[in-house]
């Protein structure tokens, strides 16, 4: 048993007067001795107002702020869970996850305070605090910066919480229609900051340009956790913005050094006017995952002299897997490169046998950055696990890919029909089911197809029940008023059938040839 560490609270001893974290958007510095009195005081107004104790999820539906890592590190020292809530879900999706997890509070930004009554009466929340981001509170009762006022700094962390200890619940969208929450522990946390940490060079010298939504995983452990793990400085950012993001990334006076997106960003960034006569040349690490990097793009970069890490990684390996070494990354520009430190990979075939090299086969990962399970799913824990004849547990990525004689690893393909679009996991058969709502629909199949600007959308495929009719753009609108923007299909065909096999099992393969082949010719 490995005893877990308050590492806000370590620093706050050792180095007080550090710069934490930056808030962009308010303004709002924190030293590491402010962000552990923050946190210390929010826990103890958690525990004694609210009855929070240890395992209780603690939810928060906010945008990237500092006060989303004060919660997370008071969480933390409660020894609860917190329960990032991802603001682009529709309201059924935030009930279900909200109910899923049995949450006993959320915490929200004002920007969102007209969604939150009818989650309060549909879900299990009994306590809400408001986080007012500058605005004048209304109602000081909720008010995010009046419970930590009003709260003593106490140190309340449980000293039995170990490696094991779950500290978040985050919930990925799930392949049957219905997301599944990932528990991450301490350990997972520590290990992704161990794994993250060589390759990159973050150290307390570091800083970094946090852009990534906090209610991914990415968003909280690429980098700005392993970074307070290190005792360096984050500065947070609201939301991406091309143009700020040239501007912070360029200012001498904030001293980045280090940055992570994922491809659409990387995109974005060099289509800005401004990108070709900004100097980026005191930038020490620049990473990317969450999708494939055109190689285009990356000479894009390579021609400023900007080597990008390409990376892989999963909500469940908390994330890093993979972050391709410099002297590779444009030798081989669609390989993630080697598996990093404290975690092993492996390309199997369907009984867990290693495929030999050049062959594709589903890539499977082991390791202490892995989840121990999903929250209360028996059935996905079973799907997604398995054991070798050594013991040994390995997740089930649903990646297929092929190992070069070097070690390297390849992202081929995926086996899932999960799709990605702008750097948002996008799985169809949530939207089919939504879909298949309408009474008019006989059959439906959703699939991605290539997009300019988002790397992907989504297709929706419809067989219309005899004798009924209905236009696309009444199941676009459906699929708006029921799922998260990213999530609806932009286009809409109808045919008299979906090609199955003898399984009854649609043959996207088929569909994916066809809509994509003609997309693209």
């Amino acid at each position: 048993m490995i005893l877990a560490s308050d590492w806000v609270a370590f620093h706050a001893d050792r180095t007080p007067d550090k710069l934490a974290m930056v808030d962009q958007h308010t303004g709002l510095r924190l030293t590491y001795d402010q962000l552990n009195d923050r946190a210390s005081r929010l826990a103890t107004y958690m525990r004694d107002v609210w009855g929070a104790k240890a395992g209780d999820r603690l939810a928060i539906l906010g945008k990237n702020s500092v006060e989303y890592f004060v919660f997370q590190f008071a969480c933390i020292k409660l020894g609860a869970m917190m329960l990032p809530l991802n603001w682009r879900l529709a309201e059924q999706e935030l009930v279900f996850i909200l109910n899923n997890a049995e949450a006993m509070s959320l915490v929200y930004d004002n920007e969102f305070a007209e969604r939150i009554p009818p989650l309060l009466e549909k879900t299990t929340v009994e306590h809400t605090l408001r986080v007012d981001l500058g605005a004048a509170p209304s109602d000081e009762r909720l008010c995010f910066e009046t419970a930590i006022g009003q709260s003593a700094p106490e140190v309340v962390m449980d000293p039995q919480t170990t490696h094991d200890t779950p500290v978040i619940i985050m919930y990925t969208s799930g392949t049957t229609g219905r997301p599944k929450g990932v528990l991450i522990t301490h350990g997972m946390n520590f290990w992704n900051a161990i794994n993250i940490g060589t390759p990159t060079g973050i150290s307390h010298h570091s800083t970094q340009y946090v852009v990534l939504p906090t209610f991914h995983i990415g968003g909280l452990n690429l980098y700005a956790n392993p970074l307070v793990h290190c005792g360096g400085t984050s500065i947070i950012a609201r939301e991406y913005d091309p143009g700020l993001t040239l501007q912070t990334l360029s200012d001498p006076e904030l001293g980045v050094t280090h940055f992570f997106g994922v491809p659409a960003i990387y995109l974005f960034l060099s289509q800005h006017p401004d990108f070709d006569k900004t100097d980026l040349s005191h930038i020490e690490s620049w990473g990317c995952g969450g999708a494939p990097m055109p190689a285009s793009l990356l000479k894009t970069y390579a021609d400023r002299d900007i080597i990008i890490q390409l990376g892989f990684g999963m909500t469940e390996t908390s994330p890093t897997v993979f972050l391709i070494a410099k002297r590779r990354a444009l030798v081989k520009p669609t390989s993630v490169g080697k598996p990093l430190m404290h975690t092993r990979v492996r390309v199997v075939d369907d009984n867990l046998n290693d495929m030999p090299v050049g062959e594709v086969g589903e890539v499977v990962i082991s390791g202490p950055n892995v989840t121990p399970e999903y929250w209360r799913r028996p059935d996905a824990n079973e799907d997604s696990f398995s054991i070798d004849e050594h013991g040994n547990r390995w997740i089930h990525s649903g990646d297929a890919g092929m190992i070069d004689d070097e070690g390297c690893i390849f992202i081929v393909d995926r086996y899932k029909d999960m799709y990605i679009s702008g750097g948002e996991n996008v799985y169809p058969a949530e939207i089919e089911q939504i879909i298949f709502g309408l009474p008019q629909v006989g059959d439906v199949a959703v699939i991605g197809v290539p997009h300019e600007r988002w790397g992907e959308t989504g297709k929706a495929i419809v067989v219309i029940k005899e004798g009924q009719t209905i236009a696309p753009e009444a199941i676009i609108d459906h699929c708006k008023a029921n799922l998260a923007k990213f999530k609806v299909p932009q286009s809409v065909d109808f045919v008299d059938v979906l090609p199955r096999n003898a399984a009854g099992k649609v043959l996207k393969r088929e569909l994916r040839q066809q809509y994509i082949t003609e997309k693209t010719t």
